[in-house]
């Protein structure tokens, strides 16, 4: 099997490219600009530079390499500035997926797309993948689009919608809140953090086996990925502090409405995960157990 990942400097794909590894899976990573990994030196994996925003460069990229299986991890996920720059978020959550979608229809290939929980309002978490989507933000919308491209398109495709991704990457250009909680506590600083909003946290090496065995099974279709653990965001941070025996009295509630955001996000998203389980064979960790892992991987400076 071959597998293009895109997106490839990301965790999520970090965490899909070193499991595919283990399984001598031949991957074919991409992302715009250099590759940040510490995988050079394996002989079945190959980094290409590539915008998928370039209609051009995405089929020339597919012809080039043919892959079996492409997964598209790239995404503008940055809520606020996606309804700040509405026609660059298109052009990442959408419309490069048609193009992904058209250059993997033309080589027979299978498409895994990542979606979110910010397609749903929030009203009525947990969500299974029959409810109906009413997306609060640009992001969400343009993900939602996304979604409804790839259901329309004759591709063979899996979209794997997800939840607050978290883990150890390697050399990455966004921190996660959970590291971002834990480095914050460590260094003495305040933190002011929401309590009315409601999220299932993913385990990044969770996310990443699930795609990888829809890719190995060639299951299509819709599936909700994400940890079983609904926390409000407030009650995330301070089981990180508890875990890490930090000083929780640094940690103070807070409520949305004093956060003044650009994009409005659900109250209340979680995920009904029975039909992953099932058909994906997915066993999220329990909260405290991804962290346990992180703990072990940033004592033995792995990830």
């Amino acid at each position: 099997m071959k597998i293009l990942i895109t997106g490839s400097n990301g965790l999520l794909a970090q965490k899909i490219i070193s499991l595919a590894i283990k399984d001598k899976i031949d991957i074919i990573a991409t992302s715009k600009g250099i590759d940040r990994s510490n995988n050079l030196n394996i002989s079945y994996y190959r980094y290409f530079s590539l915008d998928i925003t370039s209609e051009d460069q995405v089929r020339f990229a597919i012809n080039k390499f043919s892959p079996d299986v492409v997964i598209n991890t790239a995404a503008m996920t940055n809520v606020d500035l996606c309804e700040e720059m509405k026609e660059e978020c298109d052009k990442i959550n959408t419309n490069a997926v048609g193009f992904l979608a058209n250059a993997c229809l033309s080589i027979n290939a299978h498409l895994i797309h990542i979606s979110t929980d910010f397609i749903f309002d929030g009203e009525n978490g947990p969500y299974s993948e029959d409810d109906s989507s009413n997306p609060l933000s640009y992001y969400g919308f343009s993900k939602l689009n996304s979604e409804i491209l790839l259901k329309n398109h004759n591709v063979k495709s899996s979209i794997l919608r997800t939840i607050i991704l978290f883990g150890v990457g390697n050399n990455l250009s966004r921190n996660n809140i959970i590291l971002w909680a834990k480095e914050s506590l460590e260094k003495g600083q305040k933190l002011s953090i929401i309590d009315d909003h409601y999220r299932a946290p993913t385990f990044a090496e969770d996310l990443a086996a699930a795609c990888l065995f829809a890719a190995k099974e060639k299951v299509y279709g819709v599936f909700n990925v994400s940890g079983k653990d609904i926390m409000s965001i407030y009650d995330m941070v301070v089981s990180v502090a508890e875990f890490f025996n930090l000083n929780t009295k640094m940690i103070e509630r807070s409520h949305s409405s004093k956060l003044n955001q650009l994009a409005k996000r659900p109250i209340k998203t979680g995920f009904v995960l029975d039909k992953a389980i099932n058909d994906l064979n997915y066993r999220p960790h329990s909260f405290l157990e991804s962290l346990e892992i992180i703990k072990n991987q940033l004592t033995n400076k792995q990830i």
